[in-house]
């Protein structure tokens, strides 16, 4: 079972789905109702490199280019 986001418990129990189908659960120790969230899947290296690498002409000369 998935801990609890707000008190850190792991005393939490399966309560219904919401509207997408994702589960919900809800928390023992203080009642809050919580749905797991999922980490996204982090970037490698060489992609965030690509992502965030300057471009090596100034937007106007490529733009001449075409």
């Amino acid at each position: 079972m998935p801990v609890c986001p707000s008190g850190a418990s792991s005393h939490t129990v399966k309560n219904g789905h919401i509207h997408n189908g994702k589960q919900r659960f809800k928390c023992h120790d203080c009642g809050r109702q919580f749905i797991e969230q999922r980490r996204p899947a982090s970037r490698s290296p060489y992609l965030l490199s690509l992502i965030t690498r300057p471009l090596r002409l100034p937007v106007y000369e490529w733009l001449k280019s075409w």
